[in-house]
């Protein structure tokens, strides 16, 4: 039993460095403001068109930033989600010859 919750809990941590190694992303204008995240939810990097900076007010931008922000971060509970499910379905599947199954 010990050793099938070391093997979960090692298949746990293969997702979360896998999850490190996704990139998301999400743009709003038309790409002209753009939030880069890993699939963990951690944002890398956030890019904004030069000339669209210049003329925007900045309450604009930070609303605009808002939703670039939650875009990518949508995304990657998305991702973070399928891949968990994928991972807890195949050590239910595991688990049930511990029960004779």
């Amino acid at each position: 039993m010990f050793d099938k919750l070391f093997q979960a809990q090692q298949k746990a941590e293969e997702i979360k460095k896998r999850l490190d190694t996704i990139s998301v992303s999400g743009e709003v204008e038309g790409g002209k403001i753009k939030v880069i995240s890993t699939a963990n939810k951690e944002i890398k990097n956030i890019i904004i068109d030069p000339l669209y900076f210049k003329e925007a007010d900045s309450e604009e931008l930070e609303e605009l930033l808002v939703i670039a922000i939650n875009k990518a971060l949508k995304q990657a509970e998305d991702i973070s989600q399928t891949e968990m499910q994928a991972a807890t379905k195949d050590m239910l599947g595991g688990l049930g010859g511990m029960f004779n199954k």
